[in-house]
């Protein structure tokens, strides 16, 4: 049996995990499409349904790449598609976007609430601070 090192944010639909990851989720499940969060990523071709979404690691004011990122998520989510979304280790730059995604599709009340229930899914998440301000740009009321 092979262990998995992605993991499930919404049951059966929103999956999450780390760069490494993505041969496996795309394999194991009925991803319809996948996100990179990395700036650093690369443009190799890929049999997937693969979109770069950039966020760029360790920067402030990254609204507009988070909320793209968010509004990408959902608006997939939202179309009935199940989806991946990825950073390099999956802590950060995934944990933003997680605690974004649960806000928005209204399965958190508050930015703590969402990230409990992002730890829980994937316990390595750690999102940095910045990230943090960023997101309570966005969801003030959370």
């Amino acid at each position: 049996m092979t262990t998995k090192n992605y993991h499930e944010l919404i049951k059966d639909r929103i999956y999450i995990g780390g760069a490494d990851d993505l041969h496996d989720v795309m394999k194991n499940e009925k991803v319809d499409v996948a996100y990179d969060l990395r700036a650093e990523a690369t443009n190799e071709e890929l049999p997937y349904n693969r979109v770069h979404s950039p966020i760029v690691d360790n920067a402030d004011q990254q609204d507009v790449s988070v909320k793209s990122a968010i509004d990408s998520v959902v608006h997939a989510y939202n179309e009935g598609k199940n989806v991946y979304f990825h950073c390099q280790g999956g802590s950060n730059r995934t944990g933003t976007v997680a605690i974004g995604t649960l806000l928005a599709l209204g399965q958190a009340k508050s930015i703590e609430e969402a990230e409990e229930m992002a730890k829980t899914a994937r316990p390595k998440i750690n999102v940095k601070p910045e990230m943090k301000e960023t997101l309570k740009r966005m969801y003030p009321e959370a």
